[in-house]
């Protein structure tokens, strides 16, 4: 059965008119680019073992669905949630297409300040930056304390705080601001679509002290070591030998140290303490 509610009234005097505005073309802009395809394939890798049968998956920030339908295509149900009413408009449509409303459930909420929903889950995970938009981790790592069983892994995926692409590209280009903008204390003001979104570039130590009290830290892969960032796509069409060495270069060094932590998104996996 797909439902959509919202989780609190906040959340709906808080939507997000960015992300509501980008929802109808995010997929042309992201999903269905070069960058975006092997990406998101690289980040499913880490997924597949949650498309389970019969389990229940939460996704927080889940966009415009398209990992949510990937799960529930393999027979997991999910939960999927965000805090834009128009992203998860498109997100049913898509189930719809895919003959998979009975295994995704929308639901609107605000990561930033998660209300108390009465889950229990098999696993949690959260896609591509979603997170980054999120000031205060505590929150939503104590609401997933609470959702996640016991033995449940977590999948995160954070835009990094150091990004070798993008500091040696907008050096180049003499942007030094620019190019060291995920340094800045507070976050940054981000463009996505017509909009802004705040954004914040946590360390990967501080995400783990965040988690770890709940949560057992299982390893981080880098995620856009050698390939460059979404926004670099018009380069990366240019330039299409460049791109098939960088994407054979990018799985095979994905968990090496100096690559993980100068990738432009990084993956952090939990497993919720208890068993």
């Amino acid at each position: 059965m797909n439902t959509s509610f919202s989780a609190t009234d906040e959340a709906e005097e808080r939507n997000p008119t960015a992300f509501d505005r980008i929802a109808e073309r995010y997929d042309c802009d992201f999903t269905d680019t070069l960058l975006g395809r092997i990406l998101r394939n690289i980040v499913r890798s880490h997924l597949a073992d949650l498309a389970q049968p019969g389990a229940l998956v939460l996704e927080i920030g889940c966009g415009t669905g398209e990992d949510a339908v990937w799960l529930a295509a393999w027979g997991a149900h999910v939960l999927a949630t965000d805090v834009s009413e128009a992203m998860l408009a498109v997100t049913r449509r898509k189930a719809a297409r895919a003959a998979v409303t009975d295994g995704v459930e929308t639901i609107v909420l605000d990561a930033a300040a998660p209300a108390r929903l009465e889950l229990q889950v098999d696993a949690a995970f959260s896609n591509f930056g979603a997170l980054n938009c999120v000031a205060d981790l505590h929150p939503i790592a104590e609401a997933l304390a609470g959702w996640v069983k016991p033995g449940g892994r977590i999948v995160l995926v954070f835009i990094n705080r150091w990004c070798a692409w993008e500091i040696v590209w907008h050096l180049l280009h003499l942007q030094p601001q620019v190019a060291f903008r995920r340094l800045r204390q507070g976050g940054v003001q981000a463009r996505v679509g017509n909009g802004v979104v705040h954004t914040h570039y946590p360390s990967i130590g501080s995400i783990r002290r965040v988690f770890e009290p709940s949560f057992r830290f299982l390893r981080l892969t880098g995620l856009g070591g050698f390939l460059p960032p979404s926004y670099l796509e018009p380069f990366v069409v240019r330039h299409p030998r460049l791109f098939r060495v960088l994407s054979r270069l990018e799985r095979p060094t994905a968990s090496i140290c100096p690559f993980a932590r100068l990738s432009d998104h990084v993956i952090l996996e939990f497993r919720r303490a208890g068993r």
